[in-house]
């Protein structure tokens, strides 16, 4: 269909619910339009395309009772993004769920990243092919043209900010409906978090096994109704395939081997999912916990293996716990060496996090390496160097029923005592509700608590 001009219907689907699946493809672009009245007004400008499927990269679903992005198989990457909103209208927030949703679901198919070429010799059929099919700024960007699903998620939380002011008021009418497990956390002993790069009204979370596409889902989503939703801080993130078994992270152990992703918590519903405990728009859904962890790497560098290995609790090759044959060997917290000493030290990671030593608490992690580049830097111990060191460290993601039975007492006990405080600073945080997903087309997320 050519572009829509003056004069001409609008398509039905757009008349009728909102922007038609076609004008979201083409990345939500709106011309001179704000949102007003819980829908999205302006013209949208593209063309139809009949894009045929790619078979690059495979596929996962985008419906379900449970978002996806939270016990997927980790992509090997992933861009997290924040969002402020513009508008404290209720029903601006639920259009703007509705079209995120919807085109959402689009990116992860891979569709939206293709468009038909013309195989004809004749040059005036090619060239009339191309006057009708050429995309106009308004369409999707095509950075991701024929790189297909790679396995793209996209994961949406709602901050504290969405419910309540910094001061506890109701900012949209949705104060009773704030959760009491999406609560501040406190201030953790060495934390020095920055505030731009910390918490956010909206949260999505797209990973995938290409990191283009991964950004170009971020990008596309962020264009849609600009007016309301603004970004408020990015953040870019990688991870080996685990193809070879548990990933490592930077410091060059493995990541993951005890309630990750990769290696779940055996009671999904126990743990990871909310239930009847909060309100009943959270069911089926989760808590996640943002952290930016800045790994002292040049420090860490500087400690022999075996040190490390003490820092740590476990062998830096094999993965097996100090004392233990093989990766997922069970701690055994009360060994003692031959002078009576634990053989997991007291300070070590692994005791310190273990569920054993947090009357069973368990967080489901979801983590991912970063590298920000080089940036001035003073190490927080001893000798206190002052140089130019890597940003890079740790993206961590915990999935759980309540960050305050599971995240905050684990990471308090972690932040007092572990001996892993001296390579590492938390610099950036944040705490969404992760509300259940869209179960079928023409759902959307935020459904259960807008309506």
């Amino acid at each position: 269909m050519a572009d829509m001009r003056p004069g001409d219907a609008p398509d039905q689907d757009t008349v009728e619910n909102g922007p038609s699946r076609r004008s979201l493809l083409r990345g939500g672009a709106l011309v001179g339009a704000g949102v007003v009245g819980g829908g999205v007004i302006g013209s949208f400008v593209g063309r139809a395309v009949a894009a045929p499927p790619s078979a690059k990269g495979s596929r996962e679903p985008f419906y379900g009772l449970h978002q996806t992005g939270i016990t997927t198989d980790t992509q090997r990457n992933t861009v997290l993004a924040a969002f402020d909103l513009k508008s404290d209208r209720v029903a601006d927030l639920a259009a703007l769920l509705r079209d995120w949703t919807k085109l959402a679901a689009e990116l992860t198919t891979g569709s939206s990243n293709t468009v038909p070429m013309y195989s004809s010799n004749d040059a005036a059929d090619r060239n009339a092919y191309a006057d009708a099919t050429q995309p106009s700024t308004t369409d999707d960007s095509l950075e991701a043209y024929l790189l297909g699903p790679q396995r793209l998620t996209l994961t949406v939380g709602f901050g504290r900010s969405l419910f309540v002011d910094p001061d506890g008021q109701d900012r949209m009418g949705l104060k009773a409906k704030l959760p009491p497990a999406l609560a501040v956390l406190p201030h953790f002993p060495g934390d020095q978090l920055t505030a731009a790069d910390s918490e956010g009204d909206l949260y999505l979370q797209a990973c995938a096994d290409d990191p283009q596409v991964a950004f170009h889902a971020i990008r596309s989503i962020a264009r849609i109704a600009p007016d309301v939703a603004a970004l408020r801080w990015t953040q870019l993130g990688f991870t080996p395939t685990n193809d070879a078994g548990t990933p490592r992270n930077l410091m060059g152990f493995k990541d993951g081997t005890v309630n990750s992703n990769v290696h779940p918590p055996a009671d999904l519903d126990a743990t990871v999912w909310a239930g009847s405990e909060g309100p009943a728009w959270m069911r089926g859904g989760s808590y996640l916990v943002y952290r930016r962890i800045r790994m002292a790497l040049e420090h860490w560098d500087r400690l022999a293996p075996s040190s490390q290995e003490q820092v740590i609790g476990r062998h830096k090759l094999s993965g097996a716990p100090l004392g233990g044959h093989g990766e997922f060997s069970a701690l055994d917290l009360s060994a003692k060496t031959s002078a009576g000493d634990p053989v997991i030290p007291q300070t070590a990671h692994v005791r310190l996090a273990s569920p054993q030593a947090n009357n069973g608490a368990v967080i489901m992690r979801r983590a991912f390496a970063y590298n920000n580049g080089t940036t001035p830097f003073t190490e927080r111990w001893p000798p206190w160097r002052q140089s130019l060191e890597y940003d890079a460290g740790l993206l961590f993601l915990a999935y759980q029923k309540d960050p305050r039975t599971a995240f905050v007492p684990i990471n308090a006990r972690l932040a007092e005592n572990d001996a892993m405080n001296e390579f590492i600073t938390h610099t950036a945080s944040a705490v969404f509700a992760v509300p259940p997903g869209a179960t079928q087309s023409g759902d959307w997320i935020g459904r259960t608590l807008l309506t």
